[in-house]
């Protein structure tokens, strides 16, 4: 089963972290992960993908303008509708929004006919309620390794929900 971890990345944290989610994916046996930037999407892949994971940085309490754009103007182009859909998120600041952008990208998935998923508090800790969010300044690959649990966790949830589902 193929699964697309879709980013958009300035500095490489959303870059690295979207790698260590789609590593978590790989957990799950016949799983096929694959991370991309809006820039390099392979979109028969993503297309073919059952479960598509959003993530981009923090600018100003909301997404980046650059996957705003892609949102609104690619993203419909994957045959989303019944597809399983999750998003993170990468900060600075421990309150500078990180959560809103992730219900900005869950409410973009749910408008095109997406169920999303996070696992909540069902799967016990850590507990991930919308989706993870990792707090780093710009290229601290150390402070990114904090979170690599998390999102790797996050991936693996996320897999075995994708496969619960679609078989």
């Amino acid at each position: 089963m193929k699964l697309s971890v879709i980013y958009h990345s300035v500095s490489g944290n959303t870059a690295r972290m979207a790698q260590v989610i789609a590593e978590g994916m790989k957990l799950v046996p016949g799983v096929e992960a694959r991370a991309f930037s809006i820039d390099a999407v392979d979109m028969d892949f993503a297309r073919e993908s059952r479960c598509i994971v959003a993530g981009c940085p923090t600018y100003v309490a909301d997404t980046s303008a650059a996957m705003h754009q892609w949102l609104e103007k690619e993203m419909g182009k994957l045959d989303l509708p019944g597809k399983l859909g999750g998003a993170f998120d990468t900060a600075q600041y421990i309150h500078g929004g990180g959560e809103l952008v992730i219900q900005a990208l869950l409410d973009h998935m749910l408008t095109m006919g997406m169920a999303v998923y996070s696992g909540g508090g069902s799967k016990g800790r850590p507990v991930i309620h919308l989706g993870p969010v990792a707090i780093a300044e710009a290229g601290d690959v150390e402070a990114l390794m904090e979170f690599d649990d998390t999102f790797r966790i996050y991936g693996q949830r996320m897999a075995e929900k994708a496969v619960e589902l679609f078989g």
